[in-house]
């Protein structure tokens, strides 16, 4: 009798650990869906930042170019 006390008692054991373990699993897969949620929103955030420093860039450089026209131009005002 006192043999299958101990393997009753194993039993209810291993089931207290696999109930543990499962907790455990569900934890960390919902620490990972929030981790991935917020390395997609970091991602888009980064995405629009660069989209909107090429726009920066973009109106940079044709500042620049129209700088380099009124330079240009005001050169010519003086030479007159």
């Amino acid at each position: 009798m006192s043999a299958k006390a101990d393997y009753k008692e194993l039993t209810q054991e291993y089931r207290d650990q696999i109930r543990i373990l499962k907790d455990e699993v569900s934890e960390l897969q919902d620490n990972c869906k929030a981790k991935d949620s917020a390395l997609k929103r970091t991602t888009q955030k980064l995405e629009n930042a660069l989209g909107d420093l090429d726009k920066s860039n973009e109106e940079l450089e044709s500042l620049k170019e129209e700088l380099k026209v009124l330079k240009g131009k005001s050169t010519k005002i003086l030479t007159q």
